[in-house]
């Protein structure tokens, strides 16, 4: 059986009546990773203990105390830490580092043991790639080399969640979790052909996920469809004491929604979206969009209408304030959350070196790329005194403005809807060497991580080179499962999110 094409949703099923065992899966995955190395979407793969984690899953399905997820595989992306596996943030300072403990994210969803009893009984295959530190949004600049599209391996994935994308889209997992710091869910899953939320900020637990921007970064899993999103998102999240940001309520029944229509007392099975408004802004669809991705997002936003949603123009007017804020806010967390590696403890440690100044230069300028170089260079030079009233104060500011601008717009609709990226995935190398082109990709994605809000990705189309597109939602505080139902309702309508890459067999 094509387990690859198969949505976690039914593996689930398939685990319960004995159809299946985990340890087959797992097995199954392992040799399509063996297999498929040509997208290079995984760091590190350790079959053993994969297969070992299988051998308990099937032990609790057999004694009866399986849980939904229990058994089926899942990647993680390598900014998770993972006991047993390689953790390094796709970089080269941190080459060959592992982590003496799981993640918060990564124990919720694994095997249960006396640390951490409600595991989901979910089987690890490897860490994915991904951009250095989560910086990037193509994931080129990753230390271990570009992640490809399956869909054309020309072009790029995306990033930073490069190679969780990839990874489901090829089949290399049924599932994967991702984290979105400005986008890094929701643009790999557009590019890919996937489904992708990142969830309001503080739903899911940050421990033990190395940091990027601390008030930004979020974790969020990338998937076939919304029901899958639903199940992974809802083992995903919990309250966690280790986290000060995490919430008290972060933890919930994701998919309740799902099977319902917008309206409970809706009697009518053709309009299950009657009530719904979904919000169109007029800054997401101005210059700059392209045609094709304009054409799919307007198409997808009749299908909603004709599902009984009804479309209502509204206004982000500080949408293009979100790029200068966002680089200037995630440089400056950045360059205070990467000084601790140093080369002292762990990681990368230059051979030669006349001193301890010298030492710490010569490591971090070796075990850093070039783009984490330049984040950390723009951060410590808007923290520093007499920029920082000009540059971070400033934008902390902005960044209050443009979360108004949301609750403005959410008086008006219940849902937003627009597009993901301006464009689909582009060639491998085209805007390498023009960063500020590489960051105007964001402009979309952005504002819903300085606001904290939750947003989610779903395919809506292909361009005419036959590259996926993504149409963006963009909910309220909480608001994941209706999210998640509306995307839902959609793919019951339309059959994007089935279809597969003519080169992954």
């Amino acid at each position: 059986m094509s387990w690859h094409n198969t949505p976690i949703a039914l593996m689930a099923k398939a685990l319960a009546a004995k159809e299946v065992s985990s340890k087959e899966l797992t097995q199954y995955f392992l040799d399509r990773i063996e297999a498929g190395k040509q997208w290079n979407a995984y760091i590190d793969v350790n079959a053993h203990l994969s297969l070992e984690q299988a051998n308990k899953a099937d032990a609790l399905i057999s004694s009866g105390n399986a849980g939904k997820l229990t058994g089926i595989p899942v990647a993680h992306k390598d900014v998770f830490v993972t006991k047993g596996w390689k953790s390094t943030a796709a970089s080269k300072i941190l080459s060959g580092y592992q982590s003496p403990f799981d993640a918060t994210v990564v124990a919720n969803l694994g095997i249960p043991d006396e640390n951490h009893p409600n595991g989901a009984g979910m089987v690890c295959l490897g860490k994915t790639n991904m951009d250095e530190f989560a910086m990037g949004s193509s994931n080129e600049n990753s230390a271990y080399g570009p992640v490809l599209n399956p869909w054309n391996r020309a072009h790029v994935a995306g990033g930073s969640s490069g190679g969780s994308a990839a990874a489901v889209a090829a089949g290399l997992a049924p599932i994967a979790t991702g984290t979105d710091t400005g986008g890094s869910i929701r643009q790999p899953a557009a590019f890919c052909g996937l489904t992708g939320i990142k969830p309001t900020y503080g739903r899911v637990s940050r421990y033990g996920m190395i940091a990027y921007a601390s008030s930004l970064d979020q974790a969020g899993p990338m998937g076939k469809t919304a029901e899958d999103c639903a199940l992974l998102l809802s083992a995903m999240s919990s309250h966690d004491p280790k986290d000060s940001t995490s919430l008290a309520d972060s933890g919930e029944d994701f998919g309740r929604y799902l099977h319902q229509a917008w309206q409970t007392d809706n009697a009518n099975p053709a309009k299950p979206l009657e009530g719904l408004r979904i919000g169109l802004p007029k800054e997401f669809f101005a210059e700059g969009l392209a045609n094709d991705v304009a054409a799919s997002v307007n198409e997808a936003a009749k299908t909603l209408e004709s599902l009984g949603a009804k479309l209502v123009e509204v206004s982000l007017p500080k949408t293009k304030l979100s790029i200068p804020v966002y680089y200037v806010l995630a440089p400056a967390e950045a360059s205070s959350n990467l000084s601790r590696f140093d080369g002292v403890r762990y990681g990368h440690r230059a051979s030669e070196y006349k001193d301890l100044g010298d030492m710490y230069q010569k490591s971090r300028t070796q075990g850093f790329g070039a783009e984490v170089r330049r984040r950390i260079l723009i951060g410590t030079y808007v923290l520093c005194h007499g920029y920082y009233d000009a540059y971070y104060l400033q934008a902390q500011k902005i960044r209050r403005i443009i979360a108004s601008d949301f609750q403005a717009a959410f008086k008006e609709c219940d849902v937003i809807l627009g597009p993901v990226a301006p464009d689909v995935a582009w060639r491998l190398g085209e805007k390498s060497n023009d960063p500020v082109q590489m960051y105007l990709e964001d402009i979309y994605t952005l504002s819903t991580n300085l606001a904290g809000l939750p947003a989610m990705s779903a395919p809506c189309g292909f361009s005419a080179n036959n590259l996926p597109i993504g149409m963006q939602l963009i909910g309220n505080y909480f608001s994941e499962a209706r999210l998640l139902q509306v995307a839902h309702q959609y793919q019951q309508a339309t059959d994007w999110h089935l279809r597969s890459a003519s080169e992954v067999a």
